[in-house]
């Protein structure tokens, strides 16, 4: 087997997951300046355009199976051994940082990465990927009303998430880009909702990790109904060049072990007081408590993400950053593994 592909934060990036800069959506609001190009893209029938437009996620379908990783709560969970090694590499002087939010100034999109519903009459169209012997090279629901992160003009990440709610089907890629008329991508992953199949050994997905984005994403329509239930998907500045259960790829050539591997999970202490928190930061803590973070990429220090939604308020976001890095621990997720082969967890009694 090859060695698995690199990915680094370019230079030009200040080490988070994405510049959110520039919301412009094909053939969506804010698009004006491409509204020529988009006309050419391929692909069609879309549920929702843009950014400023919010996308719950389908009530058709459930973000993987009850007992997978994602799902499956950690609080009982014995601490790793390099719980204060691998906090301090990240940072733990600093708070947390919620990579989501209302636009700000001339930004007239959300931060956050978006999410994207179609259904299954969508057209498919081939994608070109750059890594292409780690994408899965089928074809992808892409079209003029993709969301991409940042927009067509960001130099970030440019995630694309897209739900096919006929057959929960979840695609996403990597640095995606409409090029002449057809689409290219870094690179592409397509899981079934309804499965805990892992990637192939050693691949990569649209994460450096080799996991899915969406399943850790933070969604402004569970906040605010009271109840996350599910890891939270996380970025720090220095990883090791090693994955861990259920990660399949990483993304440093640093073999240090006072570094992180990819797929280290992470929980706010038990001992950590909810009083004083909002309800909505309440919930997003307790989530932290139950379920806790996974490193997912390399980029700035407890950057961790949510959707693109225009209803995240204000007040919550500044409320958030205010989480201490400190209060955080490395737990034994390995504990969780019924088969490496497999994102079916282990559930502890609680």
């Amino acid at each position: 087997m090859k060695p698995p592909q690199l990915r680094f934060v370019p230079a030009s990036l200040s080490l988070g997951t994405a510049l959110l800069i520039g919301a412009t959506v094909v053939g969506g609001v804010g698009a004006a300046a491409t509204d020529s190009s988009a006309a050419r893209l391929p692909g069609e029938g879309v549920v929702s355009q843009s950014l400023s437009q919010a996308v719950d996620f389908p009530q058709e379908c459930r973000l993987f199976p009850r007992k997978n990783y994602w799902n499956t709560r950690i609080d009982k969970l014995p601490l790793h051994r390099r719980s204060k090694a691998w906090t301090g590499a990240i940072g733990d002087s600093g708070s947390l940082h919620p990579d989501f939010g209302p636009s700000f100034g001339e930004q007239s999109e959300p931060y956050g990465i978006p999410l994207t519903v179609v259904d299954g009459s969508h057209a498919r169209v081939p994608v070109s990927f750059y890594y292409d012997d780690e994408s899965d090279r089928v074809r992808y629901p892409l079209g003029t009303g993709t969301r991409i992160e940042g927009g067509l003009e960001s130099d970030g990440d440019r995630h694309a998430i897209v739900v096919d709610r006929d057959s929960c089907t979840l695609f996403e890629t990597y640095d995606t880009r409409p090029a002449g008329g057809a689409w290219e991508a870094g690179s592409g992953a397509v899981w079934s909702l309804r499965s805990n199949t892992l990637r192939p050994e050693g691949w990569t997905s649209a994460d450096a990790a080799g996991l899915p984005i969406l399943p850790g994403l933070l969604r402004y329509e569970e906040v605010a109904s009271g109840s996350v239930r599910h890891a939270i998907r996380f970025t720090a500045p220095r990883t090791r060049k090693q994955y861990i259960w259920p990660a399949r790829h990483f993304a440093s050539s640093d073999t240090s072990s006072a570094l992180p591997p990819m797929g280290a999970r992470f929980r706010l202490a038990r001992n950590f007081s909810l009083q004083g928190w909002s309800p909505q930061a309440r919930t997003v803590l307790r989530a932290m408590k139950r379920y806790g973070l996974v490193l997912a990429d390399n980029g700035s220090p407890w950057y961790f993400q949510g959707t693109a939604d225009s209803r995240w308020p204000i007040d919550l976001v500044d409320e958030l950053k205010a989480i201490p890095a400190s209060a955080f621990e490395a737990v034994r997720s390995q504990k969780l593994r019924i088969s490496s082969e497999s994102a079916r967890a282990r559930q502890l009694r609680r």
